[in-house]
């Protein structure tokens, strides 16, 4: 089996730097809430950060996102030129993440996986796959960023089941052996962030066996019924699929131009990300709620039970909760008034939210002034749908052990089908490595 990951140099942030500002949550979190980003800026003010290092997806798509990118570019030089970013030998990070509300910590490793392994198209079978569907339409403002960038900052949370805790369980129990790189709590509800640095050597080594263990084929066929001929599987990416798949096209970019030995050596087609553990104890897997805005939600509902009778479905909309739970049963919510979509599978699609995502998809672009956003967490679409022209869907809960199944035996999931927790408990940006000579 091809060898998909390796220890790697990382730079972290010097002596003196305030980490509690100088980490930010994910670019790709709260989206549709611009006062969030507005509480981040002001805490963070001049000082250093990874603010300055990254592009939060509220802007991405402004008009003068191409500025944004520049000015991250030459912040990366800067951090860099003065000394804001030290260098570890090559290594692995194993990080903790004690989040609040959540009575055990997560655990997961920091390292680096080779793009040639990861294969972001539909029907991939590649040793890295996306557990949903990537949307070729998002790649290029993601990959606009990484064009101009010297440095890469991972968000990229990929997934192993393991669930004999054969990976990251046993250097975690013995982190008081390792050099305590970092520890900080975290801005705005996030927590608290430890890293103990792995140096490159039996160790990383140990743990790079066990991963590929985990991808065995006769593994596969035991764990989840695959047919002898699957193709290996070893990690499923869990958040920042599409960051990971600009990270792919711009490795594809790069490659063209280099020579057979120089495609080996250069970092850009290696990209850091953290694995977890599926199974840890901490991790929620969480459905991922639809909001479409600017469209009479009457209009949408209507649709709705068009589409699906189209579709040789049956389903109702009901104003009150029914008394005997469809097999498929989605709340809407908009405004002051709720309901219920109840969808009798037929056989089309093997999830709920793959149903509603279909509908979505056929119907959006028939409604004029549409706007669809994906929101973490019931109580904040809800706040979202309380004014006019906007209605959310409620999700009904995803089970872990559908997530891996599922990428065996099916290819991917919906797009934003699952979130693993509530968007203050996505990763934070810590680490940095530069991906060009």
């Amino acid at each position: 089996m091809q060898r998909c990951t390796k220890p790697v140099a990382m730079l972290l942030p010097a002596p003196g730097v305030d980490l509690e500002k100088w980490a930010v949550v994910a670019c790709d979190q709260y989206t549709s809430q611009p006062d969030y980003w507005q509480q981040v800026q002001d805490l963070v003010g001049d000082n250093p950060s990874t603010l300055r290092l990254t592009l939060p997806e509220i802007w991405l798509e402004e008009p003068d996102a191409p500025q944004r990118i520049q000015a991250i570019s030459r912040a990366m030089e800067e951090y860099q030129a003065n000394g804001l970013l030290r260098p570890t030998a090559p290594g692995m990070m194993l990080v903790r993440r004690q989040m609040e509300g959540v009575a055990a910590p997560r655990w997961g490793l920091v390292m680096a996986v080779d793009l040639e392994a990861y294969d972001y198209r539909e029907g991939s079978d590649s040793l890295i796959r996306p557990t949903e569907r990537t949307v070729p339409q998002r790649i290029p403002a993601r990959l606009a960023v990484r064009e101009a960038a010297t440095l890469e900052l991972p968000h990229i949370l990929l997934l192993i089941d393991d669930p004999r805790r054969t990976v990251i369980e046993p250097v975690a129990a013995i982190c008081s052996e390792l050099e305590r790189a970092y520890d900080t709590p975290l801005m705005l509800g996030g927590g608290q962030l430890t890293g103990w640095f792995i140096p490159g050597g039996p160790r990383t080594e140990k743990i790079q066996q066990a991963l590929e263990a985990l991808a065995a084929p006769e593994r596969l066929r035991e764990r989840y019924g695959a047919p002898a001929d699957a193709p290996a599987l070893q990690f499923a990416t869990g958040d920042g699929n599409h960051s990971m798949a600009a990270a792919r096209a711009r490795w594809e970019q790069i490659r063209e131009t280099l020579t057979p030995q120089q495609r080996q050596e250069h970092p850009a087609r290696w990209a850091l990300a953290e694995v977890v553990n599926l199974q840890d104890e901490s991790l929620e897997i969480e459905p991922i709620h639809r909001l479409v805005t600017g469209v009479d939600p009457e209009t949408i509902l209507q649709d709705a039970g068009n589409y699906f009778a189209a579709q040789g479905a049956q389903a109702q909309l009901l104003e009150q909760a029914p008394e005997k739970e469809a097999p498929w049963t989605i709340r809407w919510v908009a405004g002051e008034k709720n309901g219920w979509l109840c969808i009798q599978p037929n056989g089309r699609w093997a999830l709920p939210v793959a149903a509603l995502q279909a509908f979505l998809d056929d119907r959006m672009p028939q409604w004029e002034g549409a706007k669809p956003d994906y929101i973490h967490g019931e109580e904040t679409l809800c706040t979202l749908c309380a004014g006019a022209q906007c209605i959310g869907f409620v999700l009904p809960e995803f089970r872990k052990e559908d997530l891996f199944r599922g990428v065996v035996l099916d290819g991917v999931l919906p797009r934003k089908t699952f979130s693993m927790g509530r968007a203050q408990d996505k990763r934070y940006y810590m680490e940095a490595r530069r991906i060009m000579p």
